[in-house]
Order: structure tokens, then sequence, then C-alpha cells
């Protein structure tokens, strides 16, 4: 297999641990039904490569055959006829490391792709990388009424810029070695984001800095 068709499978991989985490974090609310679901759903696992396609003015990734679409949309259905399962603590802690293997991977792909099309301006690159991973999960935010990661104390965001940034020192610095660059700043935010989950860390929250002055 080679590493076109490997990030190929890890990148459907992803849509759907992006598609079953966003249905558990939604899925809390009684009334909602399977449509609202699989719309949820869709949205986190394509809405940030999206929005970075359109922005840039490329065709938007999932267009050709809509794979990831109809990935998400499954994923999304199976979580949400069987959400006992997924709530099994195991279960949801696994489906947890899995959403930071798809942030990972989305983040440092969104940055190689906006560096690869031109805009080699860091600023741009880190930004498309970082709405690449965490952009479908703010509109699934703001649609179901909930705390938006930009407004949450969970660590999620800071280990996503920092691989971006540290893809983008790569990019700029190592530009021939890109392809090694993105398995170790993939493996970076992981492992991160992956610490963050296992000790349970967060960002300090402004208010309680406010209250120790």
């Amino acid at each position: 297999m080679d590493f076109q068709t490997l990030n190929f499978w890890l990148g459907n991989l992803a849509t759907i641990a992006f598609a079953i985490t966003a249905v558990l974090a939604v899925n809390e609310k009684d009334d909602i039904d399977i449509f609202a679901v699989v719309v949820l759903g869709g949205i986190t696992a394509v809405g940030g490569g999206t929005l970075r396609d359109l922005m840039i003015g490329e065709p938007v990734f999932w267009l050709p055959d809509a794979t990831e679409i109809r990935l998400a949309v499954l994923a999304s259905a199976c979580v949400f006829i069987a959400k006992p399962l997924f709530r099994i603590n195991k279960v949801y802690l696994l489906m947890l490391y899995l959403d930071a293997f798809g942030a990972a991977l989305f983040a440092v792909q969104g940055t190689l792709k906006v560096w690869e099309f031109g805009y080699t301006v860091p600023i741009l690159p880190l930004i498309f990388g970082v709405m690449s991973a965490i952009g479908g999960g703010v509109i699934r935010d703001v649609i179901a009424e909930r705390k938006t990661l930009l407004m949450s104390s969970e660590l999620y965001i800071i280990p996503v810029l920092l691989g971006c940034v540290s893809m983008v020192a790569v990019l700029k610095s190592f530009p021939e070695h890109a392809l090694i660059g993105e398995v170790l700043c993939s493996a970076q935010i992981f492992l991160f984001r992956a610490c963050a989950i296992h000790w349970n860390l967060s960002v300090p929250n402004f208010l309680v800095l406010r209250s120790k002055k």
C-alpha cells in the first residue's frame, strides 16, 4: 500500500471519527431525531475542509464522489441507533482518541494543502489548518446552541495550532521533507491531545485567573 492510499483510508477513518464524536457531543437532548443527528454529524465531519476549500477558491474536497459525506451519514446514523453502546466509558474514550487522530490528520493535511496551492505566507496555512480541524465542530456547536470550542477551556485548539506551526516550519525550512513532516506533526498533535484526554487537562479559565489576582 502506497502513502497516498494509506492517506485516503486514514482520512476516511478520521471522517467517521468526527461524525461519531459530533453525535455523542449533542445527543444528550431527548428530542433530537435521526435527521438532525445526520446533519450535525455530516457538518462536523466535512465542514472545516469545506470552508477552507471555498475560501481559497479550490474544488471542495468531497465533491468528486461524496465518499466522505456517505461515511459521515452512515456513521452518524449508526451512533443514533446504537447510542447505548457508544455511551460505554471505554467505547466513548476510544472515540475521543479517534477524534484526536482525526483532528491531527485534518489539521496537518489542511496546512499542507493550502501551502501547496501557493498560500505560503505562514499565517494563511496556519489559519486554514486550524479551520480544517475545528471548523465543522464550531458550526455544529453554533447550530446545536452549545458552547463552541473557541469558548471552551478544553485543551483542543492549542495542540492543533502548535502542530500546524510545526508543519509550516517544516514546509518553510525543509520542503523536501514535507512527507516526514506531515507524519511527525500529525503525531505531535495526536500525542498532545491524547495526553489532555488521559489526564483531563484543560486551559486555565480566564475568570479563575482573575480571581487569583
